[in-house]
């Protein structure tokens, strides 16, 4: 049976260097992968194929013979099917980043430790002012016992039989090579005979933090702060992670927050909104006089120049925007009902006159429906 063009078989052209065979090559392998194909016969052999044609493709030597003479040329100098022990060097350097790495680098020794994340609920007065806020965050330690080594005081932990200090093994799986965790130590290189009795080997207890965390003036909801080194402890004397507190702005009852700006609702009376007036708003910094000018529509904007938010990554100051919302009077007596019924027939003998929105609503309705019929 005579073998597929190399360049085919990894979808490559002739012209494509290392790089792009390397990348082709490892696509079709982890496609054809036995392990992500256990139910498919065919998978091995194109899994085996690809790799063949890489070992020949990723070689400059038998990529020149293979170009020159084809599967010719490159007689005596395969072995078994895949170079023979050159296979394990192409699995190490395509695959070691996906089964653990294939350059011998153990996990053992000192680890830094996690990173820890806290969720900060504050107020939008302190999210845009700033503020200082205590929080208490549950983490692991070093053991203070036994100074985080997890043995017992006058002890030390010994280094790993099993993998020599490297903290993972190199498994034979069928024709290639898997680097797992060392199962005696769990990748931590080394043993414990007499273990702390605080952490009971561990090197870390559970321990609750407490600290003070400064939020800038202008932060928002997504924002974070990163604390260096209060994070988790290491192991094996390993550096601290960080902790990143996360801003969460709670809903405020009267603004509403839009990156530097503010917005609110300002309930206008009829007779305000139609004869203008003058009313109170709050601000962040106080209240302030709005002028309503006559004729005020619902949904109009009034905008406050510099009564936002500084956001906390430089900028100008935002605007607090106020939208008018006209407020339909209830409770009405006797005499207040006369008078608005009086109103109504005024304005009725006008036509739409006073009602410019309304007259472009129907005609709008009508035009609708006239345009419906046949």
């Amino acid at each position: 049976m005579s073998k597929r063009d190399y360049y085919e078989v990894l979808g490559v052209s002739r012209s494509d260097d290392e790089k792009v065979i390397k990348k082709a090559y490892r696509r079709v392998a982890m496609k054809y992968h036995p392990d992500r194909n256990p139910d498919d016969p065919k998978a091995d052999e194109k899994f085996k194929e690809a790799s063949e044609a890489y070992e020949v493709l990723s070689d400059s030597q038998k990529r020149a013979a293979y170009d020159q003479y084809g599967h010719a040329g490159l007689e005596g100098q395969m072995g078994g099917g895949f170079g023979g022990g050159n296979f394990s060097d192409i699995f190490g350097d395509v695959f070691g980043d996906i089964f653990g790495g294939g350059g011998g680098r153990g996990r053992g020794g000192a680890q830094r430790g996690s990173d820890l994340r806290y969720t900060l609920d504050i107020s939008l007065e302190d999210a845009v002012r700033g503020t200082t806020v205590e929080i208490r965050v549950p983490t692991l330690a070093a053991c203070s016992t036994c100074d985080g080594s997890g043995a017992r005081k006058g002890s030390s932990p010994t280094t790993c039989g099993t993998c020599g200090g490297a903290g993972q093994v190199r498994m034979q799986q069928g024709f290639f090579q898997v680097q797992q965790t060392c199962p005696t130590c769990r990748g931590r290189g080394s043993t414990i005979s007499d273990p702390c009795t605080s952490c009971r080997g561990q090197g870390r207890v559970e321990k609750t933090k407490k600290l003070s965390v400064k939020v800038p003036p202008g932060v928002d909801t997504g924002d974070r702060i990163r604390l260096g080194g209060e994070g988790e402890a290491g192991t094996e004397g390993g550096p601290a992670g960080d902790l990143f507190v996360q801003m969460s702005v709670k809903q405020h009852p009267i603004f509403e927050r839009d990156g530097k700006h503010l917005y609110c609702e300002v309930p206008i009376t009829f007779a305000d909104a139609a004869l203008g007036g003058e009313l109170e708003v709050p601000t962040l910094d106080g209240r302030v006089k709005l002028k309503i000018p006559a004729e005020t529509q619902t949904g109009k904007l009034f905008r406050l120049r510099g009564k936002g938010v500084q956001p906390v990554r430089g900028g100008g100051v935002g605007d607090l925007l106020c939208r008018a919302v006209i407020e339909t009077p209830v409770n009405l007596n006797k005499r207040q009902k006369e008078i608005l019924e009086e109103l109504q027939r005024s304005m009725g003998e006008g036509g739409h006159a006073h009602s410019p929105r309304q007259k472009s609503w129907f005609d709008g309705v009508k035009h609708f429906f006239d345009e419906l019929k046949p």
